[in-house]
């Protein structure tokens, strides 16, 4: 896999996959950019969502039709000094449907322990928390 990304002045920057996708990333006004992207550290927590979120979604196929909605929220707790890499990241799906939370507590784990390469590739500390129809399950997980 390889990415190519392009400086586009100032701050910014696109990218651009094989997928053929491009992805605009700029520093905040406070970092000297101009905002008119994500920012690096937002993309990186988009990404893990992406990835455990696929991973989910690929391992709960069969019961997809009784789900209607899956969000996930990646909260990141980051260094005070430089370099401002997260330490602690909680991911927390929230999901609404008729679906066992066991069904999906499993599929988080086989996403984070076998196929999730985002979180594979980060050395923060990443849990999970599951809000399933409005009400917190537990399971939580630790990496």
């Amino acid at each position: 896999m390889k990415v190519t990304t392009i400086w586009t002045g100032g701050r910014a920057f696109t990218a651009k996959g094989d997928s053929g996708y491009e992805i605009n990333m700029d520093a905040t006004e406070a970092y000297g950019g101009l905002g008119k992207g994500a920012t690096p550290t937002e993309m990186l927590l988009s990404s893990l969502a992406g990835c455990i979120g696929i991973d989910v979604t690929m391992i709960l196929r069969p019961h997809l039709d009784k789900v209607s909605k899956i969000d996930i929220e990646t909260d990141g707790i980051r260094k005070e000094e430089a370099p401002k890499g997260f330490t602690d990241i909680v991911v927390t799906f929230t999901v609404d449907g008729e679906i066992d939370s066991k069904k999906i507590w499993r599929a988080i784990r086989l996403g984070e322990e076998k196929y999730c390469s985002v979180s594979d590739s980060l050395s923060a500390n990443i849990s999970y928390r599951l809000v399933l129809n409005g009400e917190e399950v537990d399971g939580d997980l630790t990496k």
